[in-house]
Formats: C-alpha cells, sequence, structure tokens
C-alpha cells in the first residue's frame, strides 16, 4: 500500500467549500499593461471593467448556471472595489431576464478585508459606500467600516506581510459564517495569498498548481477544512 497517497477524511462540519473568483479584465489591467506608470493616475480611480471584463463576467454567469452551481451558492463575498462588485452582480446576482426565473440568487456582502492591495494607486481606493449602494442596492454593504475610504494611503503601499495577515483575518471570519458553500470575489494578489494560506497542507507540486496566478474572471474551487477546532477537540480527550 501506497502510504504516501493515503486520503484523510475529515468531518463535513468542519468542511467548506470555497469558489474564489478574480474579477473580469478591469481597465488599469489593460492600461496597466502599456505602461505600468499608468496605475498611478487618477482617473483610474476604483477602476471599472474593460468591454472585454464585461464579456468575461457574462461568460461566466452562462457557465455557473449552466453548471447548477448558482444553486448549491449560499453566499457571495466581494471586495467593495468596482470591478469586483460588477463582476459578482454580474455572475452572480439577480437580473430580470429568462435564465433568472425560478432561481434563488445568493445574497452578495461587500467586505473590506478581501479589497485589493491597498495604498498610493488610485485603482485601488474605493468609492463612498452610499455611492456603492447607489450603484449596487442589491449587495449588503453593512460590513463597511465606513462611509470614506479609510484603508487607502495615498504616501504607502499594503506590504506583502500585512496582505497575507488580512487574508488570515479574512479566513477566521469566514469560519464564524453558517454557509458552507461560499464565493469569493476578489483580486489576483488577494487570491494568492489566500491558497498560499490554505497551500501549507499540500504537496509540493500541488501547492505550485493550487497558487499560481489566477487571469481574470477565473474560478477556482477549493474545499477547506477548519482543523484548528478538531485540534482544540483532541486536546479534550
Amino acid at each position: 500500500m501506497n502510504t504516501t497517497a493515503a486520503q484523510f477524511p475529515y468531518p463535513w462540519q468542519r468542511c467548506k467549500i470555497v469558489h474564489l473568483v478574480r474579477h473580469g479584465q478591469a481597465m488599469h489591467n489593460v492600461e496597466g499593461d502599456i505602461n505600468r506608470e499608468a496605475l498611478l493616475s487618477p482617473h483610474l480611480f476604483d477602476a471599472e471593467l474593460s468591454p472585454l471584463g464585461l464579456h468575461q463576467v457574462g461568460k461566466l454567469r452562462k457557465n455557473v448556471h449552466a453548471s447548477g452551481l448558482l444553486k448549491r451558492i449560499e453566499l457571495v463575498i466581494t471586495s467593495p472595489l468596482y470591478r469586483t462588485m460588477q463582476t459578482a452582480f454580474g455572475v452572480f446576482g439577480s437580473t430580470e431576464s429568462n435564465e433568472d426565473a425560478g432561481v434563488n440568487c445568493p445574497q452578495i456582502m461587500a467586505v473590506e478585508l478581501c479589497r485589493d492591495r491597498m495604498g498610493v494607486r488610485p485603482c485601488d481606493m474605493r468609492r463612498r459606500v452610499s455611492q456603492c449602494q447607489a450603484l449596487f442596492p442589491s449587495i449588503d454593504f453593512s460590513m463597511m467600516d465606513g462611509e470614506e475610504d479609510s484603508m487607502w494611503n495615498p504616501d504607502f503601499r499594503e506590504s506583502e506581510e500585512e496582505m497575507a495577515a488580512r487574508m488570515g483575518l479574512l479566513m477566521n471570519w469566514l469560519w464564524t459564517r453558517p454557509e458552507k458553500e461560499i464565493v469569493i470575489v476578489s483580486h489576483g494578489i488577494m487570491l494568492q495569498h489566500i491558497l498560499y494560506r490554505l497551500g501549507n497542507d499540500c504537496h509540493p507540486s500541488v501547492r505550485t498548481a493550487l497558487c499560481k496566478r489566477f487571469d481574470n474572471c477565473e474560478l477556482r474551487s477549493v474545499v477547506i477544512v477548519d482543523k484548528s477546532s478538531m485540534e482544540a477537540d483532541s486536546q479534550l480527550r
């Protein structure tokens, strides 16, 4: 028997299925690919999706509906930046089209913890909450930290260590939620930090494949296990 290939069962109540989605192509992606200095331009404030990005969102929406995934999703968590909210609502939100007939779309909640790397670049600064609510009235903004964006600093860029710590807080908060199947719509670098954290238990070859860079509007699914509570239980025995 090859014990290195053994599989270990975990209680379902300690597991969640998480679907990670990077936003569709946004205008700062387009201009940044041409000239990285463009990312410092004020006209890219809270960048919106490009025409290609909107097409990517429509394609992913069709796939999510056709696969039956939409019916299983209990909660969608999105970064409060415009491009991610466009993606979250465009893929998982309820519209007046015939394809939504009889389908209960999941709640979409904006959460500051899963926003993009903060500071310096205007494209990563969010709008006022009241503006976001006017644009996306069906999204729940009750988790927001305030009307203004107090987290974005024009002079300092968030460090890798700070981003990793923020994703740790996000994952800890995720375990307080009752939902078992959740979508996180966020940004490439933030989704990679989530997977770096989760990939510590994987074989190096699996971790490399798991943590590769996200394409725009890519959906990647993982099963996560709350081992902290399992360890606490074992210590009580």
